[in-house]
Parts: structure tokens; C-alpha cells; sequence
């Protein structure tokens, strides 16, 4: 008999297998950071830094406050067990996962030597300079391979074709980042990085496929197939079909109606982990960059929290609706607001640029969006709080926030 659930214990589920179901430690070291690592599989990487750099985000959501030293040190280091791919987007993974992509790594190669006129194809010579330089030299920046990029018969180099060589050669899985200083990155030959074992490891692409629909459905705890195949961007949706059932024969997996998860007046299908807890409450409240996995598929946030997303980084100033980087609140098991913060690093000071109410919210949801904004401060090391007064919930979390550790003023936003 199919098993059922409603919209709320899904939700639960979701946030008990990423970790939320959890009291944060009071002091975290790096064994909370790999067992973070280990619920996620994947975390995304950006670059936009207004507030905070989105991969450090999931880890203060999940376990509040933390020394980004102690994540440099995990995941950017040349020692790190992780290294990164394009498992969502661009993104930590267990370096010991490396043969899990192959499959990926092999429609890039297959894709890019059929197309005559592809970049690949067109740019031989240049693949072949950077894979020496590597090979000889060791890991090296971009910058270190444009400085003595080769110049004769008028230059037949230029900036772009160096990144672009770069970034080819680490798709096709012949190269691999070896680490960062600041947020630039080093490039190594993929031998020079990848432990041994998991280079030479073969894991055919049904295989890897079906490890992969395991892991998002663990990570999910229930889901929808479009949830799964997007939680490593797997686009043969055949495959992971075939996985699935493969997973629910094996009892890996089983059905499950969830009431509330409809689309055009049909239920959607949706499986559960077999080992997927079903907490009886989530307590506290988080701070959500947009590429956290429990809302970076935007089909899944509406469906699952009710949460109509859209990046507004890229929309004109005076289109944008909630303001140029908004991070969603979680407050128990519902999302209930969504705040755009800006650190003003200058004036140490956290700025609330924005902040609206969602559908879920409660009156006294302010006073825990206010404890977070007070650990999202001292996290980055900022003294003060100002809030502005764009937004539904800008005013009630400004009057919540009176009382608390730090300083808390008022800033008018260009669109009041």
C-alpha cells in the first residue's frame, strides 16, 4: 500500500535530511563541517559576495555560526578531501566521487569532438600548450599561464582563450581545480589532484546515474523525479526513470502520495527514501542563500514551501520586487520571509536592504528572523544593524530587533 503524507510532514522530512532536525553545536569544528558535507553531497559555489559567498551560507544555516578559516581550510585547500565539478552547477564534491561524473565528463568530450566547429575542435593547439605547462609546472593559475602564454607570429593568444582552455579541460575531466587563493583558482592535470584510486575507479553511466538518484533522494528524503534529476542536473530523464524503479525494486525507494503536490489537477508522483526520518518538529530559524538545496530547484520551493523564487540580480534596479539578492527565511519548517542583507564591511554594519512576508508567515515569526539577523552579524563580524524600511516584515523585524546584542538603526532604500 502506497504510504501518504501530507504537505507539512514533507516538508519536515526535506529539512530533517538536510539537517535542520539538529540542534547546532556550540562550537563547530571540522567533523560538523564533513557531516554537513556528507547530508548535502554537493554545495554550490558563487561568487556574489554582497552579504556572504553563497557556499558559506548552507553551513551557518545548518550550524550557526563558524570560522570561514575552518571552511577554507576543509574545502579549498590543496589537502582537501573535496574537490570541485559541475555536480549541480559549479560545486564542492568528495574528490573520492570523481568517477561518478565520468559519465558527464564523457558527453562534454562527445558532444564537443562531433561539432566541427566547436571551440574544442577549433582550438587544438592552445589545449595542447596549457595540458604541457600543467604537466610540466604544476598547478597554476590563469594569470600564471597568460603571463607566459606564447606571443610570436603576432599572438595568437589572448586572455579568453586561456580560461576558456581551462574551463574545457576541467569539464572533460583532464584537468581539476587544486585550490584557491581568495576566490581565483588554481588549475592541476587531474592526475595531480584526484587520489589515485578514485581516478582509476570505472563506474559505468547506468551506474553512476542510479548512485546519484540515491543520493538525491537521501538527501530529500521525498521527492518528485524532477526533484531528484535536478538535484545533480542529470537531463536523461529516461535514465533516471530506470533508476528509480531500479531503487523502489530494490527497496531503496517507495512511493508515496503527498496531499498538496498536484500540478495541472494530477498528483505528482513522489518517492521517499526508505531510511528518511520524519521529525516531529523543526525548531529555529535560517538564512537561505537561493542555492541552497532545499530550495535551488524552483519548481520544488513553490511546491514544497510555497516559495515563488526569482534571482533578481540580473533586473534592472528599479523592476526588482524584493531586491538584488534576497535569502529566504526558514522559521521551523516554513519559509516565511525573504531578506535582501548587503554587509557594509566600511561601518560594520549589517544592512537589511529589504524584507517581505511569504504566505506561511505568522505574526511572531519576526522575533526569530530577528535572532538570526543578530547571528548573521556577529558571524561576519559587523556591530551594527540597520534596517530599511522597504518591505511588509522590514518594520516588524526593525521593532523586533530593539533589545538585541548589537546596535540597530534605520536606512532609507533608494525604492522607499
Amino acid at each position: 500500500m502506497t504510504a501518504t503524507l501530507s504537505a507539512a510532514e514533507a516538508r519536515r522530512m526535506t529539512l530533517g535530511a538536510q539537517g535542520f532536525s539538529r540542534r547546532r553545536p556550540g562550537t563547530v569544528s571540522s567533523r560538523h563541517l564533513h557531516r554537513a558535507m556528507e547530508r548535502m553531497g554537493v554545495l554550490q559555489i558563487d561568487s556574489v559576495n554582497v552579504f556572504a559567498r553563497s557556499h558559506y551560507l548552507p553551513v551557518f544555516a545548518r550550524l550557526g555560526e563558524y570560522d570561514g578559516a575552518q571552511f577554507d581550510r576543509a574545502f579549498f585547500s590543496s589537502s582537501s578531501r573535496y574537490v570541485e565539478y559541475l555536480a549541480h552547477e559549479a560545486a564542492f564534491v568528495p574528490a573520492g566521487d570523481w568517477a561518478l561524473w565520468r559519465f558527464r565528463m564523457d558527453d562534454f568530450r562527445r558532444k564537443w569532438e562531433g561539432d566541427a566547429g566547436s571551440w574544442l575542435n577549433a582550438n587544438g593547439r592552445t589545449l595542447a600548450w596549457v595540458l604541457d605547462e600543467l604537466r610540466e609546472r604544476g598547478p597554476l593559475r590563469p594569470a600564471d599561464l597568460r603571463d607566459d602564454a606564447p606571443r610570436e607570429r603576432g599572438g595568437w593568444w589572448d586572455w579568453d582563450e586561456v580560461k576558456m582552455a581551462l574551463e574545457h579541460l576541467w569539464r572533460l575531466g583532464d584537468v581539476a581545480v587544486a585550490g584557491r587563493r581568495g576566490f581565483e583558482r588554481s588549475y592541476a592535470l587531474a592526475e595531480h589532484v584526484i587520489p589515485a584510486e578514485a581516478l582509476a575507479r570505472e563506474v559505468t553511466r547506468d551506474a553512476a546515474i542510479r548512485e546519484l538518484v540515491l543520493r538525491a533522494a537521501r538527501a530529500y528524503g521525498v521527492a518528485a523525479e524532477a526533484d531528484i534529476a535536478d538535484y545533480h542536473r542529470i537531463r536523461d530523464r529516461a535514465a533516471v526513470r530506470r533508476a528509480i524503479e531500479d531503487l523502489t525494486d530494490a527497496g531503496e525507494l517507495a512511493p508515496v502520495v503527498v496531499r498538496g503536490w498536484e500540478r495541472g489537477g494530477k498528483q505528482v508522483p513522489a518517492w521517499m527514501h526508505t531510511a528518511a526520518a520524519l521529525p516531529r518538529r523543526i525548531d529555529g530559524a535560517a538564512l537561505l542563500t537561493p542555492f541552497d538545496p532545499v530550495v535551488w530547484f524552483r519548481d520544488r520551493a513553490l511546491r514544497v514551501f510555497d516559495l515563488d523564487y526569482r534571482i533578481e540580480i540580473y533586473v534592472p534596479a528599479e523592476k526588482r520586487r524584493y531586491g538584488y539578492y534576497s535569502l529566504p527565511v526558514l522559521v521551523g519548517d516554513r519559509i516565511v520571509a525573504r531578506v535582501d542583507l548587503k554587509a557594509d564591511r566600511a561601518a560594520s554594519a549589517l544592512l537589511v536592504q529589504s524584507a517581505w512576508w511569504e504566505p506561511q508567515s505568522r505574526a511572531s515569526d519576526a522575533v526569530q528572523i530577528a535572532g538570526e539577523l543578530l547571528r548573521a552579524a556577529s558571524w561576519q563580524g559587523l556591530e551594527r544593524i540597520s534596517v530599511s524600511g522597504w518591505g511588509d516584515a522590514a518594520e516588524p523585524i526593525a521593532q523586533a530587533l530593539h533589545g538585541g546584542v548589537v546596535d540597530v538603526e534605520r536606512h532609507r532604500h533608494p525604492r522607499e
